[in-house]
């Protein structure tokens, strides 16, 4: 089955417009732990946006508990973040290539053009003991590249996939992703996916048969305001089994 991570970015933006502690990052991972998801995911920038340097430590504290529990840590390997991670030692740590002060993640990393850099950060996870994913396009050169480099996994950019999801091309798109997954697992490449998904098309790209976790958190946090935590997460749940 496909294990659901929840990306908790949106909880701290809300929290951060008030300058209160509410509502309170680790209280909602509790809740959403409780509620039966596999992981949470945080991407913590530069200017803490959303999520802050010491929700990571705190989270990683809580989740320490929880040893069924998976916490991913997401973002671009500067100095800064890879002191962190490396001090709060997540289970996955996705690296993505993110510029500063970028509104959200837009792009998969170009692996060839960033191939030493990206080498000496996957050592350095290795030596950490985290395993090491790289947010990719459905670009069949970046993947080959990235198993190369001896990455354990991909995270699929699904933005346009959910674009493209009440369109025409569907099919079309589909297959591309479908394609890209599908050649990361020859490649021995696990692979996760996100961005955009959502309780309308994460079903169908599910049909791809080997994603092995998908992180959602814009969604679903909309989707929690609509229809209730228990009823979303449910829901999520039920369709990754």
């Amino acid at each position: 089955m496909t294990k659901l991570s929840v990306n908790l970015n949106k909880i701290a933006w809300i929290r951060n417009s008030r300058g209160r502690d509410y509502p309170n990052v680790v209280e909602y991972a509790r809740k959403f732990i409780d509620l039966g998801v596999h992981g949470i995911t945080v991407h913590p920038r530069p200017d803490e946006r959303h999520i802050k340097i010491k929700d990571v430590y705190d989270l990683a504290e809580l989740l320490r508990g929880y040893g069924d529990v998976e916490f991913n840590v997401e973002g671009y390997p500067s100095e800064d973040f890879m002191q962190l991670v490396g001090e709060t030692k997540p289970d996955q740590c996705t690296l993505v290539p993110d510029a500063l002060g970028q509104l959200t993640s837009d792009h998969g990393w170009q692996v060839t053009e960033c191939r030493n850099m990206l080498l000496e950060t996957r050592s350095k996870l290795d030596a950490y003991g985290i395993r090491s994913a790289l947010f990719l396009d459905p670009d069949l050169i970046q993947i080959k590249a990235s198993a190369e480099l001896n990455f354990d996994r991909i995270e699929l950019y699904t933005e346009h996939f959910a674009n493209m999801y009440h369109s025409n091309n569907l099919p079309e798109v589909f297959e591309k992703y479908k394609e890209a997954s599908l050649y990361a697992e020859s490649l021995g490449l696990g692979v996760n996916a996100g961005h955009d998904l959502d309780l309308a098309n994460l079903g169908k790209f599910l049909e791809i048969g080997n994603v092995l976790e998908v992180s959602i958190g814009h969604a679903l946090t909309v989707e929690c305001i609509d229809f209730g935590m228990q009823t979303v997460v449910q829901r999520y749940l039920q369709i990754c089994e």
